[in-house]
């Protein structure tokens, strides 16, 4: 006796598949811009981003000290020990202009700008 898939287990992991190849696609087809944080600097000091379009912001410590990335106008925040990174994924921002800081540092300001 054979075993093959049910055609409905099949159809579901063909979606499946076709799913995970899609998601995929857009995630490496998602603009980078990288930021850089460093024991109250942030840099660089104007972040130009595409507006009206899904990017991922990445955030590298590379200084000696925690930092917050942090922006009140857009609700998001994030806390990196030193030496490391992340990232924040925006799925669209309005043109414009956002302030951000570094909360551990607040010294340390810089200008998102959607364009």
């Amino acid at each position: 006796m054979s075993r093959s898939l049910h055609p409905l287990r099949l159809a579901a992991a063909a979606l499946l598949v076709a799913s995970w190849a899609a998601t995929s696609a857009r995630a490496d087809d998602m603009p980078v811009i990288k930021v850089e944080m460093r024991d109250g600097v942030i840099l660089p000091a104007v972040i130009e981003v595409p507006a009206n379009t899904r990017f991922k912001l990445e955030i590298s410590n590379t200084g000696q000290s925690p930092v917050e990335f942090e922006s009140t106008e857009l609700k998001r925040e994030k806390a990196l020990a030193a030496g490391s990174t992340s990232a924040i994924v925006f799925r669209t921002l309005d043109p414009g202009t956002y302030q951000v800081f570094d909360d551990f540092h607040p010294e340390a300001k810089a200008t998102l700008v959607a364009k």
